[in-house]
């Protein structure tokens, strides 16, 4: 199967610009779900014209036109110490139940941490003390508990963008108390030889968990920004059973070419509509854009363009 029939973009995109919200001087790499009434609501990473990095709420009937509140989103604490700072990107966004779980890069001046809230309505959102330690720059929530904790694929990285650029999985029995680190995998030649991420939360398939993830590589002129695919044991899930060796997508439109950072699709969003997959990525640091896939055809390829063991070569 060749990578262009995989994910299929939308021929409206970028879906989301910065004239979304009048203090913005970008909206990328957003965390988007579409809730039980079939309305779609998300939490947005909005670059002010001052630089400060702020989330916002938003809402759409249909996931492609959005209302987005010009104000950021604001959080209730029952301790004063715990607060959102004014560096808060890369949201991402899990359902458990009746709750939606809100991980981002809460960066302090000590470097980046992840930051965890709770919502019910995306009107009121509760802070949560910062489950990991500094620095880290992804987390994501897995969809159901494992072995009855629940369960994270995180990123530890430092002030910069490396060296740091591994996946580790982890448990918590409370949302606080966070523990059981297991490597996941980490950079390999290619593509993604730089580092790796976890993008949109894992999806439970008969084959596995699937894991959309993003990994980079230095080229000449700076930075690119690939998306890739893999499946992890059901019970196990730090145990990698198929990984792509091929990427799924990558920049080669005008707007993922060009923007603040060029040559980026970063991958942070994913909706399942039926049978079919609805990627929401991140263009460049600048838009946000949507591209389709059956899900079946994803977990193919996967499957398909994997590395062979032989193949598999840590690369530093």
């Amino acid at each position: 199967m060749a990578n262009e029939t995989v994910f299929v973009r939308y021929p409206g995109n970028p879906v989301i610009t910065a004239r979304a919200v009048p203090r913005a001087n970008s909206i990328h790499n957003s965390a988007i779900v579409k809730r039980g009434d079939g309305d779609y609501a998300g939490v947005f990473r909005v670059d002010e014209i001052s630089m400060h990095f702020t989330l916002h709420t938003g809402f759409s009937a249909d996931g492609l036109s959005w209302e987005i509140d010009p104000e950021p989103l604001t959080m209730e604490s029952d301790d004063p110490e715990v607060f959102v700072t004014n560096q808060s990107y890369d949201p991402r966004l899990t359902r458990l139940d009746d709750t939606y779980y809100l991980t981002w890069c809460n960066a302090t001046p000590q470097g980046p941490a992840i930051g965890l809230a709770t919502t019910k309505d995306f009107r009121h959102f509760r802070q949560w003390d910062n489950p990991l330690p500094p620095a880290n720059r992804n987390c994501v929530l897995f969809p159901r508990k494992i072995g009855g904790d629940y369960a994270i694929y995180h990123r530890p990285s430092d002030r910069g963008h490396t060296p740091f650029g591994d996946i580790f999985y982890a448990t918590s029995p409370d949302l606080v108390h966070w523990g059981r680190h297991r490597f996941v995998f980490g950079p390999e030649m290619g593509w993604q030889s730089l580092k790796v991420g976890p993008g949109p939360h894992p999806i439970e398939t008969d084959d596995g968990w699937l894991l959309i993830y993003h990994g980079a590589w230095r080229t000449c002129s700076g930075y690119l920004y690939c998306v890739g695919g893999a499946l992890l044991d059901l019970d196990e899930p730090w145990k990698v059973l198929y990984r792509t060796r091929d990427y799924l997508l990558a920049p080669s439109e005008i707007y993922e070419r060009v923007g603040d950072v060029p040559n980026v699709c970063f991958p942070a969003s994913a909706v399942l509509e039926g049978d079919r997959l609805r990627l929401y990525y991140g263009c460049a640091d600048t838009c946000i854009s949507m591209a389709e896939a059956k899900l079946a055809d994803i977990v193919g390829f996967v499957k398909e363009h994997s590395f062979r063991k032989e193949q598999t070569t840590v690369w530093r």
